[in-house]
């Protein structure tokens, strides 16, 4: 019973994505039903719109006890978007977790939850100069890793539960950056011996670091996310009060030349940039825009 009723609710939360006046009630969290609102008007102010979307759902895991289910399960949405002449597709891959009771659903909601994640370590940078990599950084096979383990995680390293700064470090990594040698938590950026630097996983250190690094892996800070290119990184202070929640890396521009991003935690890909689309979202968010040396 409660199968038929979360096929239903995910084929309404479909429906209401593309028809404005469609019924919106299947979503049961009135802030991801007011991040959609936003993502509408967010396309609208950029010319663009939703042309068609595709919604599928697949069950991870179910917890029986007395007369509740509850349910892990994995919902995959593919948006074709118009922009102008042209169109694109994003995707948004998100584990959820729903609770039923006699069939009904009592509630549904993120397993992760986008800009939840606040651990602030202190970290150091390095005090000396290190030469660019011979051959530069390889914004191409940074994109190509990004694309390739947008929505699963790469074998070869550790994941975590909040990935973002992870799978971003990886990308980065892909592009031929190498990793400082450097064993101490709080310096360096890098990951080995089932170990790694606070930079390399956790968004806050990562945008310190970026800041004002020496080491393999350096950045210029520029002052508009139109300025970047495929292969460089933003990062998000979702409050605004100078701690750093999340961070993506560019992976396109769009028409207009705004840069689209692949993430984890919510896994996304060619994701516009700004975000509003976030149940982290405030109108206080705050961003770093990095280009990669």
């Amino acid at each position: 019973m409660w199968m038929e009723t979360l096929k239903a609710y995910i084929q309404n939360q479909s429906q209401w994505m593309i028809h404005a006046d469609a019924d919106g009630r299947g979503f049961f969290l009135r802030e991801e039903q007011e991040s959609f609102i936003r993502k509408k008007q967010m396309y609208t102010d950029r010319n663009a719109f939703i042309v068609n979307n595709q919604t599928n759902g697949s069950v991870l895991r179910t917890t029986e006890s007395e007369d509740k289910v509850q349910v892990d399960y994995l919902v995959h949405y593919s948006f074709l978007i118009k922009h102008g002449f042209d169109f694109y597709v994003e995707e948004i891959s998100q584990e959820r977790r729903a609770t039923f009771q006699d069939g009904d659903m009592k509630s549904d909601e993120p397993v992760n939850v986008e800009g939840n994640y606040r651990e602030l370590p202190k970290i150091e940078r390095e005090n000396e100069s290190i030469a660019p990599t011979k051959g530069g950084y390889d914004r191409l096979a940074a994109v190509r890793y990004a694309e390739r383990w947008w929505n699963t995680f790469n074998p070869a390293y550790k994941s975590f539960e909040n990935d973002c700064t992870n799978y971003i470090s990886q990308s980065l990594h892909a592009g031929g950056i190498p990793m400082t040698s450097q064993s101490i938590k709080s310096k360096g950026w890098w990951m080995r011996n089932n170990s790694w630097s606070y930079s390399w996983s956790v968004a806050n250190a990562m945008r310190w670091y970026l800041s004002g690094s020496k080491s393999s892996l350096q950045a210029q800070e520029k002052s508009a996310a139109h300025l970047l290119l495929p292969g460089d990184v933003i990062c998000y202070d979702f409050d605004g009060d100078g701690h750093y929640q999340h961070t993506t890396i560019v992976v396109a521009k769009d028409p207009s030349g705004e840069p689209l991003v692949n993430a984890h935690t919510t896994n996304s890909r060619m994701r516009y940039w700004g975000y509003e689309d976030s149940t982290a979202y405030t109108k206080r968010i705050q961003y770093k825009f990095f280009h990669i040396l």
